[in-house]
């Protein structure tokens, strides 16, 4: 634990000279839309937000490019790729050193959870419209979790992944509320944008 201290005092003392200085309002505006859509899958777990397309999509190619490993690997990986890639975008733009990004990118990953956890915790009742390449699209986690014993689980498997996805977009706001505060102090006429 003490040698994890200096690591995250570094992040936040790299993110906090970051954004010293760089416009807030608009990021403000930005995250009153991500908190927004939060809420509304807390409330509403069948919502959709600016993200849902993107996701879908890069759930569906998440199959595609995982058809070679068998059946159960290529269902699996749907969910997987719509997981991996906000943890992708969020590791990318913590290379750019833009950690307001990073903060968007923990809001997508939650998104996408909650989206997942609808999916997941359809496994038995199978009521979903499907996506897919076929006219009868297969539903992965009704076969994931049939294939696995585990069929009886998937409102507790859903369930868990609200919980992440909701601690996720707790954590991601409070990131990016820290950041818009430092944001917001004055500064010297030539600070950064």
């Amino acid at each position: 634990m003490h040698r994890l201290e200096p690591v995250v005092r570094q992040f936040l003392d790299d993110a906090a000279e970051w954004a010293r200085g760089k416009m807030w309002i608009p990021r403000a505006i930005l995250l009153a839309y991500l908190v927004y859509a939060d809420i509304r899958f807390l409330r509403d777990p069948m919502s959709s937000t600016m993200f849902s397309g993107i996701t879908l999509a890069f759930h569906e190619m998440g199959h595609l490019l995982f058809s070679f490993a068998g059946h159960f690997i290529g269902s699996l990986m749907g969910s997987g790729m719509q997981i991996l890639i906000p943890l992708i975008v969020i590791v990318v733009f913590y290379r750019q050193d833009d950690y307001f990004g990073m903060a968007v990118g923990g809001f997508w990953l939650s998104f996408a959870m909650f989206e997942l956890a609808t999916y997941v915790g359809d496994a038995r009742a199978m009521e979903l419209p499907l996506v897919g390449f076929t006219d009868d699209p297969e539903h992965d986690w009704y076969y994931l979790l049939s294939t696995t014993g585990l069929l009886n689980f998937d409102t507790t498997f859903a369930f868990l992944l609200r919980a992440g996805a909701t601690l996720i977009g707790l954590a991601s706001l409070a990131f990016a509320v820290w950041l818009l505060l430092i944001m917001a102090r004055r500064v010297p006429r030539t600070a950064r944008v």
